[in-house]
């Protein structure tokens, strides 16, 4: 199956989202630089230091195409929503820069290696609190969208920071006796499903969709946003950066190892691991070798299979253009993978 794009006036296909970005990456290129004109002819350094802010904060996984899918679901039409695909962009870019900072308390701006390549520290800070909300207040409030939802999609930005923040804190400050897999959940929906929501509810408003819509929209960015969070999960711990345990962050697969565990025995220590963890290397690799026992990712391939299959019936629920569902699971099931393997050397049980 196959998504069909109206790009610039032609009908384009993509059959993975992926393909949507491959199609629509010169278009979003030339919206980013239509939104950081936004900033004025009196800002020319400010412009080039969040250029090189979104420069260097290039990602892996192009998902600046997901409100483009979600307006074309809803019309047939993605260009319209090409602000939000920058918007998006956006918000990404300064919550990853400041999420750096958050993981490394106590050393300031300058303190942080790479915070954002070759840009002085100040200039990265300031790009960074300019790229979070006033530049995408800017840029849904533009002559490219239209008047009577200035408001409406400035609203979806604060509420956005406001659920994102909440969520990070909890994350920062979740005692190990909180940790389990419901309040990571949850906290995972505020820290990641609020962008997601703010991006899928923004384009759906701009697709003049009614407000029982916009809702389903909200609520299939919520359980993205979480699926998204259990990869970046994987990810940290295959790429070996182990910030999560260098943080003691309360990760969803904390979450199953602790409630995996006995309240006895030689697996009671997993508290003390994560406490340890934060400066030990060698405690973080225990820890790690916990986090990978059989049972453990068992339980947490079977709750991500049940946050795809949620994820997937909302999109199920959707009428408007079929033809373009499809993308959008491709997006999905890429996010819903597990690959992490087991530690067989290890079973908690």
């Amino acid at each position: 199956m196959t998504m069909t794009i109206p790009s610039m006036g032609a009908r384009v296909l993509a059959t993975s989202y992926l393909d949507v970005h491959r199609q629509m990456a010169t278009e979003i290129d030339a919206e980013r630089e239509a939104v950081l004109a936004l900033l004025g002819p009196s800002a020319p350094a400010l412009r080039a230091a969040v250029a090189a802010l979104l420069r260097h904060r290039a990602f892996k996984y192009p998902l600046s195409v997901l409100p483009l899918m979600v307006h074309a679901v809803e019309t047939g039409s993605a260009r319209p929503a090409l602000p939000l695909a920058v918007v998006h962009e956006l918000w990404w870019t300064s919550a990853c820069t400041l999420d750096d900072l958050a993981d490394s308390p106590g050393t300031g701006v300058s303190g942080v290696t790479g915070f954002a390549g070759d840009l002085d520290a100040g200039d990265a800070f300031l790009a960074t609190v300019v790229a979070a909300a006033p530049l995408p207040l800017l840029a849904v409030r533009s002559s490219r969208v239209p008047e009577a939802l200035h408001g409406p999609l400035a609203e979806e930005i604060i509420r956005c920071w406001v659920g994102a923040s909440e969520g990070q804190l909890w994350d920062l400050h979740g005692s190990t006796a909180d940790v389990t897999r419901a309040s990571v959940g949850a906290a995972y929906r505020g820290k990641s499903g609020s962008p997601f929501s703010m991006i899928t509810a923004m384009a759906a408003l701009l697709a003049g969709a009614p407000e029982p819509r916009v809702e389903q929209w909200r609520e299939f960015g919520d359980v993205f946003g979480v699926l998204w969070q259990l990869l970046n999960d994987q990810e940290d711990l295959l790429s070996g950066r182990n910030e999560d345990l260098r943080n003691g962050t309360a990760t969803y697969l904390l979450a199953c190892a602790l409630e995996e565990a006995p309240t006895t025995g030689p697996d009671a220590g997993l508290r003390q691991l994560r406490a340890d963890a934060r400066d030990s290397e060698t405690a973080r690799a225990e820890l790690a070798r916990h986090l990978l026992a059989p049972a453990v990712l068992r339980r947490y391939e079977e709750d991500t299979g049940r946050f795809r299959d949620q994820a997937h019936r909302l999109l199920d629920g959707f009428g408007g253009e079929r033809a373009c569902l499809p993308a959008l699971k491709d997006l999905v099931d890429r996010t819903a993978v597990v690959l992490l393997r087991p530690d067989t050397s290890l079973s908690v049980r």
